[in-house]
């Protein structure tokens, strides 16, 4: 199993003035082609080949399991990111959101709120519960809701390096940036999949509707 960079499904200029080309050429061809390249290093040789993706990041610790699920991250967070997105989303998802949390506008709010408390690097994610539920959680460094048995619909990557450049240290700014971009189609179509398709063992586990996501 030799993973490639998955290809982005728009421009590198397509998120300007919010992200810049430069913080794209960064982001995606520095950190998360280097987190690819120290994967690939690792298994070659190894079982783990033989593994998916997905399976080796719920069985697997230190760099054997950052470098993957840095992978599995940024390949996510690239579909959270629409050109023109942050349009309001569906009624499905706008039900969802008032249900969990009392409405799209008070879920930005606690999802911000919980992006700015987030420690250090890691992510922010909007997840589905097996129980039905929806819930804003925070994983530090490249900590994934897979392993904690809960299933991603919407990711902010908050390490310095996907805002440092056009932010210096103001985080804050470049989450209320995301809300000009975020993809709520990608979004619902997570939720619809997740009912149906995330249960089950690891190695059963179907993509998310992106084709660039690995299993």
């Amino acid at each position: 199993m030799e993973l490639k960079l998955p290809q982005l499904p728009y421009p590198k200029n397509a998120f300007v003035p919010y992200i810049s080309s430069e913080t794209m050429e960064f982001h995606y061809e520095k950190h998360h082609q280097a987190y690819l390249t120290k994967f690939n290093e690792l298994i070659r040789g190894t079982p783990f080949e033989e593994m998916s993706l997905i399976d080796i990041i719920l069985c697997s610790s230190g760099p054997l399991f950052h470098n993957p699920a840095q992978h599995w991250n940024h390949t996510f967070f690239w579909d959270c990111l629409r050109p023109a997105g942050g349009s309001a989303p569906s009624q499905k998802i706008v039900d969802l959101l008032s249900e969990s949390f009392g409405g799209v506008e008070e879920f930005k709010v606690k999802f911000t709120q919980a992006a700015l408390a987030n420690f250090g690097s890691g992510w922010t994610w909007l997840v589905h519960n097996e129980d039905g539920s929806l819930e804003i959680m925070n994983t530090a460094n490249a900590d994934s809701p897979l392993r904690h048995e809960k299933y991603p619909l919407l990711t902010l990557d908050v390490w310095e390096h996907a805002y440092y450049i056009d932010y210096r240290n103001s985080r804050q700014d470049f989450i209320d940036a995301f809300w000009h971009l975020a993809n709520w189609e990608f979004a619902e179509a997570n939720h619809s999949m997740n009912k149906s398709q995330w249960a089950g063992p690891p190695s059963e586990a179907k993509r998310p509707p992106s084709s660039r996501l690995p299993h």
